[in-house]
């Protein structure tokens, strides 16, 4: 009776520690159903629950039956063979086994459940790639697919016979052992008589007798092992097509003619010690049961030492011939893995023949040539449309929009509301979560156009957005956004805040339809979800009122579809069909497992892979969050298994809104692996490849003030060869390795049909085209650009440079770079004070970008007359505070020269006066204009002229 309440209690605490400890996830668990339901996924939901039920269920009850089974006859055996008779404790013994097996059993399924279910689904429903590796002639479906789970669950049956043989040998011990101890001699009366060795009788264990129960009792499993690790050799010869031991990766000579006959060995080796195995135990003959385990020891070891030497000995010195083959699997399928394949390669020539005419003809393309920067904007933008500390703009986008009929590149930025800004007296629980819901508008501005002040040109701006343009933003409210961290409460009592007006707030109530409704039900269990008392008896919730949660729209996607990879940099949209505001996510698809591909671990910090296809467009509202995954590549087999699998997930990119399709970009992440990819697998031949003669670098430049830098891909507009309409394109530029000359331009197109073709222009091998380094030497080296830059520099502000540009004009190559000055003062921000344009041999900085193509290339003849300026130079339009700068400037070094003189000093008297000769100099650049008239874009005449006025 004592034990059975023993064993009653023990189980009631077992069950209650189960409870107390789930019970967090039950409740996850229920919200979690509650918001998959609230967005329309509740089939998603339960897929994996539903999964994990059909494959967990049968394996427990498998797993608890088969170690139950196996260990009750193990536990017999043992006791006829020993000849002990113990009912007294046999139900004891019984007993303890079957919850040891459950409870195990349940462990071990909770675990792999978790892992597996994914995998087996992929596997039922999985795609083809119709691409077939070149060694064994398998889909690479086979290896994305079928081989990870077949991999998988031969290391399952592997370590359950393993384990069942640790507890075979576990278990004969026990037993042993406490049949020692019982039959040790009577009770001890006295302690000076106890005898360890009498009691704990060891030669229990130690006998020929107990070794030759185990090995008999394991001669089928051990069998069993030995047959899977055959098997696990045999699939070890494909994990040869990611060999990384040759010239490429992927299997190479060496791994084909050593390493995988070597496999074969032992996978065939691996069965027939099965056999000798068995028969051995079976026969009770132990060197006869391992000789065969030994000798596939001595194979393996053998085996690893030839291939060595054949790769040092044999492959190395004839390494390209011995690897020529491999090479060109390696190059095939890297172009396959990364979509390189179908690169459309243009001759550009580059003649650098570009007149006035031209620009006429381009003027779509000059009117969208960036002089902002994406990293000076997002300062400028927080500076000057921030209206409110808690205002924040995260991030700066570029897209493109038909404004007032033209089609104008701009940047984008959304306000949204970081409530870890709001006063810390404000931070009140009702202000977080009641008050303070949303973000409210956006700032943009095209690339192309500053104010006088250097600052960027907002045509959309202010609280509400105004704009004198045909833009339409009707629904401004950002409640799903990138800084919305935490849940909300919308439909209260209290009013939300709307937006700041004057000295007073506006208030809104929320019109959207997300948030689950908050009955008392949902009220207790929210509560225990966010750990707050509050949201449970707050009377300023109501029956209308609505809890949102995940707003944040990186983590709303990712508590989706956590299979999909998606890019961390969103972008807004500004639907001109409804209005709204959507958020656009890049979603990707990747493997490790491409046969041959060489993989990057520059996408996925950490991990490595091989196959990449972004293969999904995710597109959330901003105000009421309705989120929708849209297939953008359909060719792409993963994200089509993906779809077998979740049925309510995905949608074909055709239903996507015009409104937002519209603005769907190539993925500069997946640009940005492709073109490093393509810096060595442009090369098909396999004999330039095995030399690495052909290989690129990313060009560099100098940017901002961190120095020199590989060059950012960058969307610029312009025309493609034989094509009549300006286009949005991702592009980047191609340097020879080690060199600063351009050698090709990598550009992808984003606009209608035309979406997701990359366009190569091939530069003359026979000269040389700058390339951006290049640009920035020239920058240097003119005498008028340096000398400017550094005396601003050593004002007490920073020189700020931004990319250089280059920009394919019929045939030519244009180059254009932005200058920033930046004040040292902390309050301050970049402004765009000059703009450098180099063409040919000619290198110019002026105030705007049509005064240095005009220096360039000369006034327009179409140019209005009313329009053009007037000849002299000096009613030149110009800011009045660069002058003055200079002029202070100028006073500021005269004072300094003229006390060093009275000081006696005449070594800085020489200083100062040579800084007030390049001030000067400066002054009357600024003033009069510069004629372009020798190859560094200065009028040698006028530079003497300025020399002979600070002549002492």
């Amino acid at each position: 009776m004592k034990n059975k309440n023993r064993f009653f209690i023990i189980g009631t605490i077992i069950v209650l520690f189960i409870i107390i400890n789930s019970f967090g996830s039950i409740v996850r668990f229920s919200t979690d159903y509650k918001w998959f339901s609230e967005i329309g996924y509740t089939e998603t939901f339960l897929t994996k629950l539903k999964a994990q039920f059909l494959i967990g269920i049968p394996l427990f009850i498998v797993l608890s039956l088969l170690l139950i089974v196996y260990l009750n006859k193990l536990k017999k055996k043992f006791f006829i063979e020993s000849e002990i008779v113990d009912t007294q404790h046999d139900k004891k013994i019984k007993f303890g086994i079957n919850i040891a097996s459950i409870i195990f059993s349940f462990m071990f399924t909770v675990n792999t459940v978790s892992t597996l279910w994914f995998e087996i689904l992929q596997y039922i429903n999985a795609e083809k790639f119709n691409i077939v590796d070149p060694i064994f002639g398998h889909d690479i479906g086979f290896y994305v697919f079928n081989l990870p789970l077949i991999n998988t669950l031969v290391s399952f049956v592997i370590n359950i016979l393993f384990l069942l043989i640790v507890v075979t040998v576990l278990f004969y011990g026990y037993l042993a052992l406490k049949n020692g101890i019982k039959n040790a001699t009577g009770p001890f009366e006295d302690i000076s008589h106890f005898n360890p060795s009498q009691v704990f009788d060891f030669s229990t264990l130690l006998n020929k007798k107990f070794i030759t129960q185990i090995l008999n009792q394991i001669s089928i499993i051990g069998s069993l092992v030995f047959i899977f690790l055959g098997f696990r050799f045999f699939l070890r010869c494909y994990d040869l097509l990611y060999s990384q031991m040759g010239r490429v990766f992927g299997a190479g000579y060496t791994d084909i003619f050593v390493s995988l006959n070597l496999y074969r060995i032992l996978a065939v080796g691996s069965v027939i010690a099965a056999f000798t195995f068995f028969v051995g135990a079976r026969k009770k003959n132990l060197k006869f049961a391992l000789v065969m385990p030994a000798i596939l020891i001595v194979i393996s070891i053998l085996g690893t030492g030839l291939g060595g030497v054949v790769e040092k000995f044999i492959v190395e010195p004839d390494q390209l011939s011995k690897e020529t083959k491999y090479m060109e699997y390696s190059i095939n399928s890297t172009q396959d893995a990364y979509m390189l394949k179908d690169v459309k390669k243009i001759t550009f020539t580059a003649d650098n023949n570009l007149t006035i005419e031209d620009l006429e003809k381009n003027k779509e393309v000059i009117e969208n040539i960036k002089i902002n920067d994406r990293e000076p904007l997002i300062q400028v933008y927080n500076q000057l449309q921030g209206i409110r500390p808690y205002y924040v703009f995260n991030d700066v986008d570029v897209d493109r929009y038909t404004i007032n009929g033209n089609y104008t590149q701009v940047f984008l930025s959304a306000r949204e509301l970081d409530q870890s800004r709001l006063n810390e007296q404000a931070k009140t629980w009702v202000n977080q979560y009641l008050k303070y819901t949303h973000g409210y508008g956006v700032t943009l501005s095209p690339v192309n156009k500053v104010t006088m002040q250097g600052q960027p040109e907002m045509i959309v701006k202010n609280i509400p957005p105004t704009t004198n343009t045909d833009l339409k933003i009707d629904r401004p409210e950002i409640y799903f956004g990138e800084k919305t961290n935490e849940y909300v409460i919308v439909n209260t009592d209290e009013k939300e805040f709307d937006y700041p007006s004057g000295s007073d707030n506006e208030e809104t109530l929320y019109e959207g339809s997300a948030g689950i409704k908050l009955t008392f039900m949902n009220r207790l269990l929210f509560s225990i979800r966010e750990a707050s008392y509050k949201l449970l008896i707050s009377n300023n919730i109501n029956k209308d009122s609505r809890i949102v949660i995940n707003r944040n729209i990186l983590q709303r996607v990712y508590e989706i579809a956590p299979f999909i990879y998606y890019d961390s940099n969103a972008y807004l949209v500004a639907n001109q069909d409804d209005g709204k505001l959507y958020w656009i996510i890049e979603g990707f698809t990747e493997s490790q497992r491409y046969p041959y591909s060489q993989p990057t671990s520059s996408f996925i910090e950490g991990m490595n892979v091989n196959y990449i296809r972004n293969s999904v467009k995710v597109v959330v509202d901003a105000y009421d969050g309705t989120t929708d995954f849209y297939i953008s590549d359909e060719s792409d087999p993963i994200i089509n298994t993906y779809s077998n699998i979740f049925k309510d997930l995905f949608k074909p990119i055709g239903e996507m809104p015009q409104g937002i399709r519209d603005h769907i970009r190539y993925s500069q992440s997946l640009f940005n692996i492709q073109s490093d990819m393509y810096r060595l697998y442009h090369i098909e031949n396999p004999t330039v490849f095995f030399g690495r003669e052909d290989y690129w670098d990313i060009s560099t430049e100098k940017y901002m003030d961190t120095g020199e830098v590989s060059v950012e891909s960058s969307y610029v507009m312009f025309k493609l060869p034989e094509e009549e309409n300006v286009e949005f394109l991702l592009t980047t530029q191609y340097s020879p390795q080690n060199k600063d000359n351009m050698i090709a331009l990598l550009a992808a197109r984003n606009d209608g049909e035309n979406y997701g073709q990359l366009i190569l222009y091939e530069f003359p091998k026979t000269k040389t085209i700058p390339g951006p380094n290049m640009i920035e030497t020239k920058i240097d080296q003119d005498t008028v650009i340096s000398s400017q830059l550094t005396l601003w520099s050593q004002r007490g502000s920073s020189v700020l440079r931004g990319n250089t540009l280059v920009m394919p004009i019929e045939n030519s190559l244009l180059y254009v770079e932005p200058i920033y000055l930046k004040s040292d003062t902390e309050s301050n921000f970049p402004e765009m004070k000059m703009v450098i344009v180099s063409f040919n041999d000619k290198t110019v900085m002026e105030m705007t970008l049509e005064k240095a193509l005009e220096k360039i290339f000369g006034a327009s003849n179409n140019q209005d007359p009313e329009t053009v300026e007037p000849s002299n130079p000096t009613d030149n339009n110009y800011e009045d505070d660069n002058i003055n700068m200079l002029i202070l400037q100028a006073n500021d070094m005269y004072i300094k020269a003229n006390e060093a003189s009275k000081n006696g000093d005449w070594n800085a008297y020489g200083e100062y006066l040579k800084q007030l000769e390049n001030i000067l100099i400066q002054l009357n650049i600024v003033v009069n204009g510069q004629t372009v008239t020798n190859d560094t874009g200065i009028d040698q005449d006028q530079t003497n002229a300025v020399e002979n006025t600070v002549t002492p």
